[in-house]
């Protein structure tokens, strides 16, 4: 059970100080007792800058945890690559797959990691484990693999494709959560919760053997949810009696909203910058 937590949010949409920069995307220094977790690394051109200006040596890790393969989340491994040394690489096998988002227009752009395969990570990194399953990072810490969606409410969050003509909908297997058991309880990041945050939080429980979830900090991926999904969301969040609930990133501002007019005691602001000390 980790006795000290401490969050730093490295990457995010909006920039909490002066000195930091701000870009789509999500990265978090997570130190947990005598553990460095880099959850994330956002697109790569605010990472290592706001790394040095917050004081933190990305070179200290001793393992990064990616989310998902989407560019915003995986745009700045290659950066890390070069500064690891003994550090593990959690993935799923599936973030290496072409990855489209379908614009307005009906046009689709590259939303996909820019390292093309899991052999190109290898070489620099001590290793890579790939999670389709729950996956033990150290004690107390685990990553959920692939969470099953169990319910009709929640979807991917988005129009996003495996291929660039749009025809074949990806299903982002790959999405899969960090989950932390401390002192106060379970502590569980998204990065950008593709598989609907109520199924994240119900496998979660499920594999913890708990019904109080602590924190949920991250991307929740609301902005185009339904008044149904946003309703059933907020539930979720009540059944578990999650005490910090930090909605960031691909939220959506409505989402966001509603969160913090539900659970103005509970609500999270997370942006580059932002420390969330847990125990």
């Amino acid at each position: 059970m980790i006795q000290r937590l401490h969050i730093t949010v490295l990457v995010e949409n909006t920039a909490g100080a002066r000195g930091l920069l701000a870009e789509h995307g999500l990265a978090m220094w997570v130190q947990a007792d005598g553990t460095n977790i880099l959850f994330d690394t956002g697109q790569g051109m605010a990472l290592t800058a706001n790394a040095k200006a917050l004081g933190i040596d990305l070179g200290s890790v001793n393992a990064v945890v990616l989310s998902h393969g989407h560019y915003d989340h995986t745009g700045g491994l290659e950066q890390v690559l070069a500064l690891l040394g003994n550090a593990t690489v959690y993935i799923h096998p599936r973030a290496f797959e072409a990855k489209y988002a379908r614009q307005s227009d009906g046009t689709a752009c590259d939303a996909g990691c820019p390292i093309p395969s899991i052999e190109q990570i290898s070489p620099p990194a001590a290793r890579v484990i790939t999670t389709t399953g729950p996956t033990k990072v150290a004690d107390g810490i685990w990553v959920t693999g692939e969470i099953p969606r169990k319910n009709d409410f929640e979807d991917t969050g988005g129009p996003f494709f495996l291929d660039q003509a749009c025809r074949q909908a990806d299903p982002l297997m790959d999405d899969q959560a960090l989950c932390l058991e401390t002192a106060k309880g379970l502590v569980v990041l998204t990065g950008c919760g593709h598989s609907g945050l109520v199924n994240t939080l119900d496998y979660v429980s499920k594999l913890a053997g708990v019904e109080r979830i602590h924190s949920v900090l991250g991307g929740f991926h609301l902005v185009r949810a339904s008044a149904e999904r946003m309703t059933r969301t907020v539930e979720a969040l009540q059944r578990y009696d999650v005490q910090h609930i930090g909605p960031a990133h691909c939220t959506g501002l409505s989402a966001t909203a509603r969160i913090l007019g539900v659970f103005p005691e509970r609500f999270v602001n997370l942006a580059a910058g932002s420390e969330v000390i847990v125990v």
